[in-house]
């Protein structure tokens, strides 16, 4: 190495340094991190992985319920389920924009998800079999994930916090619609009552594991907690969770399946059982109820789809050429 080499390395030292000590005090100062800041690799990626996961959810989450649209039974139901799915898209669209910030392409993302190579929530992994179903996920999926959104729009990236805003105050809606659907159904026939009970039979345990794993075995959270990425542990947003819900399972007449929960009076929270973590580990790595079904459909949505982004990029030629043309005259 020459001297000219070895001076550029000395001063390119210090800069970085200077990035990071900036970075660091950003993040201290609890302001938001912008797409044309500097920023650690590190924390790029877990962006970008965080956000590619949460976009590809949201796209996933269309099908458990657009299966209902159809049979829904009544228009009003059909009109509220079709708002439903429609917002999820625009969640799914807001999201992989913001994912664009950080230098990905969304097609590519896409991919990735098609092939198996990024995940998607496990809660889209099971059957919605009865209409009670769609109740369910309002209630218990969207009210999990008002939990652990809400203290996203305080996310450190910018571009992510902010379009948490918009999509958290949508979930409160979805929330609510699931948990008066279920309302009406119990003040329905004794075979209505039972269905709802046994759909929350069955989502209860997926929906608690979809926090992630235990702080312990969290591979990401303790990098995305230092970066304030996300604000609170998987443990402790499970546990705001079980002390929402359970008031709103009394007030509905419905049991949770779970023979361990029970207010603990000294430290102010319920306790609850284990969820089944080797499910969990199955579901994620591809063994779910729905995965095949899930990611095939939507490999099939894409593929059918091609011509529409082809006749979009080409219409969009054609305007900037004509632009340019304009101008040029």
């Amino acid at each position: 190495m020459d001297d000219t080499q070895s001076g550029a390395a000395v001063h390119a030292e210090p800069a970085l340094a200077e990035y990071e000590e900036s970075f660091a005090a950003t993040i201290a100062r609890d302001q938001r991190v912008e797409p044309r800041d500097w920023m650690p690799d590190g924390y790029r990626k877990t962006l970008i992985r965080q956000i590619a996961q949460h976009a590809h959810s949201e796209i996933i989450g269309m099908q458990p319920e657009g299966d209902w649209i159809t049979r829904a039974p009544s228009l009003r139901r059909k009109a509220i389920l079709f708002a439903k799915v429609q917002d999820e898209a625009g969640h799914g669209l807001y999201l992989y924009s913001a994912a664009e910030t950080l230098g990905v392409d969304r097609d590519d993302l896409t991919t990735r998800l098609i092939e198996g190579r990024q995940k998607y929530s496990s809660i889209f992994n099971y059957p919605t079999p009865t209409f009670a179903d769609v109740g369910v996920i309002g209630w218990f999926v969207d009210g999990a994930a008002i939990c652990n959104q809400v203290p996203l729009c305080r996310s450190s990236y910018g571009p992510y916090a902010r379009a948490m805003v918009r999509i958290c105050k949508e979930e409160s809606f979805h929330q609510r619609q699931g948990y008066e659907l279920l309302m009406t159904m119990m003040r329905g026939t004794e075979a209505q009552r039972a269905m709802v009970q046994d759909a929350v039979d069955r989502w209860w345990w997926p929906s608690l594991m979809m926090f992630g794993p235990p702080d312990g075995n969290s591979p990401n959270s303790a990098a995305s907690m230092a970066w304030k990425i996300k604000r609170h542990s998987n443990d402790e947003l499970r546990r705001r969770f079980v002390d929402m819900t359970v008031p709103q399972a009394q007030k509905l007449g419905v049991t949770l399946p779970d023979p361990e929960l029970r207010w603990n009076e000294a430290e102010g929270r319920h306790d609850f059982g284990t969820p089944d973590w080797d499910e969990l580990t199955r579901v994620i790595t591809g063994d779910g109820p729905c995965n095949e079904e899930r990611v095939r459909r939507r490999r099939e949505a894409h593929e059918e789809g091609a011509w529409v982004r082809e006749a979009a990029a080409a219409h969009a030629a054609k305007q900037a050429a004509r632009t340019r043309e304009g101008a040029a005259a």
